[in-house]
Parts: structure tokens; sequence; C-alpha cells
């Protein structure tokens, strides 16, 4: 008697085969590569705690950026480290300050190149938190006013995208009420919608130097326990005016990124963040992992789960093994 069962491995028969079936790809045109500015002269120093990424000074600034542009990545999301630091990080608004320096040199040297400029105080403020502080507490309101006006001169050095990463309630209302006032209605903004108080922040740190020196982002950043939660932060995103929503980090919160794509149709962006990197990094030249094989299958799963965009310190790699 013959058996009766679905054949499911006639798809699997071949690479051709399969590549025919696939689902899901990932894109050169998906990556953004968040870039580190830093100020003084001929500086290239790798992040300890992220090999292969690296602080540019604007005079070596160009190197990464030709690079960039040359493997055909088409976005880059900018982070300044200044030298000067003070309670209420006035130079994340300052219209010559590091990052503003940095925008207008990477627009004119490849116009064509989408630029995201993130929007925070935590690497400018000399406390490292991500907005004002009052008696130790980060003050909402007060932090608005500076966030709208970082946005604005983000935008006016020539910002493509505004990313506000702070998580105040009502980042989005009060940036994009400021730069329509200032006539840049036509600047999205890609909001940090669900932003976790993550331990997989840590590297980054090192990267932007904005540690907070007391304290902790608990009472700001969402508790990782929460999805609900996120969705709300999300719907109040986008009706304040959001153009994109991110989830941050993504390896551990793929969940939210499906959550977010069916309950969103805005572009969804996942940031696989600084301690997904580095662990990767750190277990591959241990011997332990195939490197190309893990970085891959991480970006299919972020496609997978739904997402549109992925900001990955794998871009440059990923870019190659596409092009191969």
């Amino acid at each position: 008697m013959a058996l009766t069962f679905d054949r499911h491995r006639r798809l699997r028969s071949s690479a051709a085969m399969r590549s025919l079936v696939r689902e899901n790809h990932v894109r050169v045109e998906d990556l953004i590569y968040p870039i580190f500015v830093v100020e003084g002269s001929n500086v290239k120093e790798e992040i300890p705690s992220m090999p292969g990424v690296y602080h540019f000074s604007l005079d070596r600034l160009n190197e990464e950026i030709d690079e960039v542009a040359a493997l055909g990545i088409q976005s880059v999301l900018v982070f300044g480290v200044p030298e000067h630091k003070d309670a209420c990080g006035s130079e994340a608004y300052n219209d010559d300050a590091v990052t503003q320096r940095a925008i207008r040199q990477i627009k004119e040297r490849h116009p064509e190149l989408v630029v995201i400029a993130d929007t925070c105080l935590c690497q400018y403020t000399d406390h490292g938190h991500c907005g004002v502080l009052h008696d130790g507490d980060v003050v909402n309101d007060e932090s608005l006013k500076l966030l709208a006006a970082t946005a604005v001169s983000q935008a006016k050095a020539g910002a493509d995208i505004i990313a506000p990463s702070n998580m105040m309630d009502g980042f989005v209302a009060a940036i994009r009420a400021a730069l329509d006032e200032a006539g840049f209605t036509h600047v999205p903004i890609m909001s940090y919608a669900v932003k976790y108080a993550s331990s997989f922040y840590g590297p980054f740190r090192d990267a932007a130097h904005s540690a907070p020196k007391s304290g902790d982002r608990k009472t700001y950043q969402m508790d990782p326990a929460n999805a609900r939660e996120g969705l709300r932060e999300a719907a109040s995103d986008v009706a304040e005016g959001a153009d994109f929503l991110m989830v941050k980090p993504g390896l551990a919160f793929m969940d939210m990124v499906l959550r977010l794509r069916e309950s969103f149709h805005l572009p969804i962006v996942v940031y696989n963040v600084s301690a997904e990197y580095s662990m990767v990094k750190a277990a591959a030249a241990n011997g332990w992992i195939d490197e190309e094989r893990i970085v891959m299958e991480t970006m299919v799963g972020f496609k997978r789960a739904g997402a549109d965009l992925i900001i990955t310190y794998h871009a440059k790699d990923v870019a190659k093994w596409l092009a191969r």
C-alpha cells in the first residue's frame, strides 16, 4: 500500500530550486551603516569592543564614506562624539558641531547617500543621559525643546532623515513641529519607536562615549519584558507624524518587528546593535562560528520578521558578500 504524504523536499532539491522559491531576500539597499565621527585630526581608531568599527575625524572621514558608497550602501547613520560636553548638551544643536560638519561633508562628497542623523543628547551631556537632569531626574518637556533644536540644526546641515533615539514622551510631535516651522516639511522622522533599556548597548557606549555617569535609563527606555507597551509607543509616534518605526535591539526582540509589521503600514527599521555585532565578531575570531553564514542568516531573519531596513555594523561585510 502506497503511503500518502506531502513531498516538501521537492522544493529544496537544488540550490537553483531553493533560490527560485526563496521568500525573503537581503539587498544592499536594505542596509544602513552607522558611522562615528570625532573631533581632532588624523583619527582612525578602532573601537576596542567593536572590531572593524572605527572613530573617524573629519579629515579621515572621506576614506570611510568613499568605501561605503563604492560598496553600494545607500544610507549612513551619523553619530557625533564631541570633545565639549555640558549639562544641557549644547553641542548637539550647535550648527558648527562635529555632527553637523560631518553631515555637510558627507552630503557634499556623496550627495546621493541618504544621511540619517541620530537625534539625542546622551553623547553631548556631561552626565550621559538623553535629556536634561533636574535633581537627578530626566525632565521630559524641557528636554523636548533641546531635541527639537538639535533636529532643526541637523536638517540645516543637510540631514535627509532625522532619527530621534531619546525616548522622551512626545519627541516625534515636538520635532515634527520644529522641523515644519523651520521649513523642513520634507524631512522625514525615523522614530526609535520601540527602544528597550537593554544590556545589548554596552559596546556602543564605548563608541559614543555616552554611558550615564549615574543611574540608568530605565525611566525613559522601555522594560525588555513588555510588548504591548511597545505597540502603544509606536501608535503614539505614528499619530505624532513618524515616517519610519524602529525596533532596538533587533535579535532579542524580533517579535516586536513582526508586531509592528502587522500593525502599521510605515517602513519598519531594525537596529542590529553593538553587542549583537561584537558577540559574532568574538565567536568568529575564536573559530567557533562561520561569520558570514551567521550574519547572513541574521539578516534574513530580520527581513522575515518584517523589517524593511536594517541598521547594522556588519553592513560593509554584507555588501561585499552580496556582491560576490
